[in-house]
């Protein structure tokens, strides 16, 4: 890759990797679903113009029914049960958990009635399913207690958004312009949450919750699309996705140095074998295509 693609590239990876560790902050302020409207809203009025201005979102109009549907697996949906579980669980925790989007993925893919003989389970990608299940199993089962076992429901129900919301785009949505869908679904998500959040507002914000939402939807939502769009223009959406890889590790290592969340057998043990999973279940097959794009946090 070229200077620019790997700089594009250490950027997306410390970009998605710090949202764990922003929503845990932010979590202790603001409910759920304030937090996904206050993320949303600055998303998208930063986004908003530059879409307006490049004609990007009238292409949408005959394809809304489907639009909506990608936004509410893809972001109304995942980034609401994520804060909800991240007021229980330990960002890195968290963070390591949606790893299992590449995995989750590659099922999804290969049991599609439209699916290609590239995305079909051979026996690597198998493989790498049963190993990244045993890392999953592995950090449950050590660093998870029972009073929090509907948390970990909510971040593996998010991953399974975050795979299914790129394999939509894919699909049914790809002659459409990328940074029109992206504005379009946080316009939509910032309008629904926002009578929640009317009611819901916090009477006292403090510094570092107020600094982790403009965090949030200045540099993990608006920023990161963009640098993500001129990411796959760089290098392409294969070399892309191997970010996928790398943000869990940047979730753990800052959930461990920032806010002194504890590194867990748990942990330890699962973290290598769910990347090793990922890699394995993604592998390439004879003449393959890439998964497609993991979604952001």
């Amino acid at each position: 890759m070229s200077r620019r693609g790997w700089a594009l590239f250490g950027a997306m990876s410390l970009i998605w990797g710090i949202p764990y560790l922003l929503i845990r902050i932010a979590v202790r302020d603001f409910s759920p679903g304030t937090l996904v409207f206050a993320r949303t809203a600055v998303g998208a009025a930063l986004l908003l113009p530059l879409a307006v201005r490049r004609g990007v979102l009238r292409p949408l109009l005959p394809r809304w029914r489907m639009l909506l549907i990608y936004t509410a697996v893809e972001i109304a949906v995942p980034w609401f049960l994520l804060s909800e579980a991240e007021t229980r669980l330990s960002s890195s925790l968290s963070g390591l958990l949606v790893a299992s989007v590449p995995l989750i993925g590659a099922v999804v893919l290969a049991f599609l009635p439209d699916g290609r003989h590239d995305e079909r389970l051979s026996a690597v990608r198998v493989a790498g399913l049963l190993i990244g299940i045993g890392g999953v199993a592995a950090v449950v089962g050590v660093d998870v207690t029972a009073r929090d076992a509907w948390a970990v429901v909510e971040v593996i129900a998010t991953a399974v958004g975050y795979a299914i919301g790129p394999i939509i785009i894919a699909r049914r949505l790809a002659d459409l312009p990328s940074l029109g869908v992206v504005t379009a679904s946080l316009v939509v998500t910032a309008v629904g949450y926002a009578p929640f959040a009317a009611t819901h507002w916090p009477d006292r914000i403090s510094a570092s919750a107020g600094w982790s939402v403009l965090g949030l939807g200045v540099i993990c939502t608006a920023l990161a699309f963009v640098v993500f769009f001129a990411l796959i223009d760089a290098v392409g959406p294969g070399r892309a996705t191997v970010i996928t890889y790398v943000n869990p590790a940047v979730a753990v290592l800052l959930g461990v140095l920032v806010l002194g969340e504890p590194l867990g057998l748990g942990l330890a043990v699962g973290f290598p074998l769910i990347l090793l999973g990922c890699v394995l279940a993604t592998a390439r097959v004879r003449s393959a295509e890439p998964v497609p794009e993991v979604a952001e946090p």
